[in-house]
């Protein structure tokens, strides 16, 4: 009486890991994409906040009465328990961080800075590499706006 044996044999082994190795030869690059991807929109949506804090500020001073050409830093004006301090009407670059709600780990030094690559003397950007940030800075003169910048792609967030 002859006994059956069960199982895999070499050849089915060696192709199905063959099989794996190709399905994730194809995933790993999408996979390394979709995290350019998140860093980006991550970018995109804090240049997006730090713009309508902005807005939000400069119209809170217009509401309270001052002229929307302030060049004084102090107003006492205070929004969701942040003073204010203005530079021709609208928040300076340490203001606007937690005005915007940029409050996480990310965002760890004053003003618009990166904890990664950026040295502490650059406060004007927000991100986690150099090449990949955004930045805020008040205006220069009354009747101008806030100057914002973006240095953000798929190819310097990756």
């Amino acid at each position: 009486m002859q006994r059956r044996q069960t199982g895999f044999t070499l050849i089915e082994l060696v192709v199905v890991i063959t099989i794996i190795g190709i399905l994730a030869a194809i995933a790993l690059p999408r996979y390394a994409a979709l995290q350019a991807n998140a860093r980006l929109a991550k970018m995109e949506g804090a240049l997006g906040a730090v713009k309508s804090a902005a807005a939000m500020a400069h119209a809170a001073l217009i509401a309270q009465g001052f002229s929307s050409y302030t060049t004084s830093a102090t107003t006492g004006i205070v929004i969701e328990g942040q003073v204010v301090n203005y530079v021709n009407g609208y928040p300076d670059a340490i203001t606007i961080v937690p005005l915007a709600g940029l409050t996480t780990p990310d965002y760890t030094l004053s003003g618009l800075t990166t904890p990664n690559a950026i040295a502490a003397s650059d406060v004007n950007h927000i991100g986690g590499v150099v090449d990949c940030t955004i930045g805020y800075a008040p205006p220069t003169a009354i009747n101008l706006p806030p100057l914002y910048t973006i240095n953000a792609n798929l190819v310097n967030c990756s």
